[in-house]
């Protein structure tokens, strides 16, 4: 059976002049094969496609691994590798060098004898920056999930909420409906924890007056989602409103500009200077985005050193935010797929400033 991402990662392979290639990377396992269990390793030849797992999973992997062969290793399976390449006259194979710790390259290397590890580089994350239509799909349904979660917890923030229940909330939404997990640990982070960036819900009860920052997603068949929204709890004082109206029109201005054939960098200066205009500028650490799909965090990235071209079908995020501790952060983001002529956002919750409680 044809795969289309094998064939891809076969070319690339080839061009990089390696003759086969150890996948130990539970995501790419997973994007090359569609096998989802836990233990697994590929080989990929130029003629052969082999899921390596132990007795538990050949029945799952036999099912789900479609036009790959399915064998079960021996006690060390990189010993089942070395003997397969050795069949087939192999005698150098490529290894993703920032998947495999050095304890296990150590025990490669002395497993493999005669056949020379080479590192490959991020030969598949590089495969996997451009998605397919399927993944699209899948993915554009875990915003929908997050979406409708920040619709839904909206009717609990009030004062004496804590962080930790409405993160709890979002969660219980979202698995119900069909959500695996969550893409990350949620950040729900109020008053002046909301200038922490990454303040995961704690005990922290809501008071009147704070930012309550959302910071979430759904992890749907695989694939991640991830949307930032903040709201006021009470009457918002003026500096409330001028730092939301400064993040949002930094943001709202990114997503206007955005286009394929931009570096990242160039993106991330979009959002930034309009931050930076307005004096803020120290208060925004963070870059303006990053790529995700099966991972949270992938390429490309929009950063300051980032000269990655965004490409069509990459998909990334975009989420300024200025942080003022003491008093309290704002951050909004949406995702957004790169298209042939600019962007289609894939998440749709109102952004104007939502004052509750």
């Amino acid at each position: 059976m044809a795969n289309s991402r094998v064939d891809k990662l076969r070319q690339a392979l080839n061009k990089a002049g390696f003759e086969a290639i150890i996948i130990a990377s539970p995501h790419n396992r997973r994007y090359l094969s569609g096998f989802t269990g836990t233990s697994g390793t590929l080989l990929i030849t130029a003629a052969d496609s082999i899921l390596l797992t132990d007795f538990r999973y050949t029945t799952q992997a036999s099912g789900q691994a479609a036009g790959f062969t399915v064998v079960e290793h021996g006690p060390k399976p990189i010993a089942s590798v070395r003997d397969l390449l050795l069949e087939r006259g192999i005698r150098s194979v490529a290894f993703e060098q920032s998947h495999v710790v050095y304890a296990d390259y150590m025990a490669w290397k002395e497993q493999l004898g005669e056949v020379e590890l080479r590192p490959a580089g991020a030969i598949v994350e590089e495969l996997r920056t451009i998605k397919d239509e399927q993944e699209l799909a899948t993915i554009q349904e875990a915003c929908r999930l997050a979406d409708a979660a920040f619709a839904h917890v909206q009717q609990m923030i009030q004062p004496g909420v804590k962080e930790i229940d409405l993160a709890l909330e979002l969660e219980m939404f979202m698995r119900v409906r069909g959500a695996a997990a969550t893409s990350f640990d949620t950040i729900v982070a109020s008053g002046a924890r909301s200038a922490l960036p990454h303040g995961v819900a704690s005990e922290k009860a809501v008071e009147q007056g704070d930012f309550v920052t959302f910071d979430f997603g759904a992890l749907y068949n695989g694939y991640c989602s991830d949307l930032t929204r903040t709201v006021v709890v009470g009457t918002p004082s003026d500096k409330h409103r001028e730092i939301y109206n400064i993040v949002l029109e930094a943001q709202l201005h990114a997503l206007e500009h955005i286009r394929p054939g931009m570096t990242g960098h160039e993106a991330d200066a979009l959002a930034r200077d309009v931050i930076a205009k307005y004096g803020y500028g120290d208060r925004f650490g963070h870059s303006t985005g990053h790529g995700f799909g099966l991972e949270i965090h992938e390429q490309p990235r929009l950063a300051k050193q980032s000269q990655t071209v965004l490409t069509p079908g990459m998909t990334v995020t975009v989420e300024p935010g200025i942080y003022i501790p003491g008093f309290g952060g704002v951050r909004i983001e949406d995702d957004i797929v790169i298209t042939d002529s600019g962007i289609k956002i894939l998440t749709s919750s109102p952004k104007e400033l939502i004052v509750l409680g």
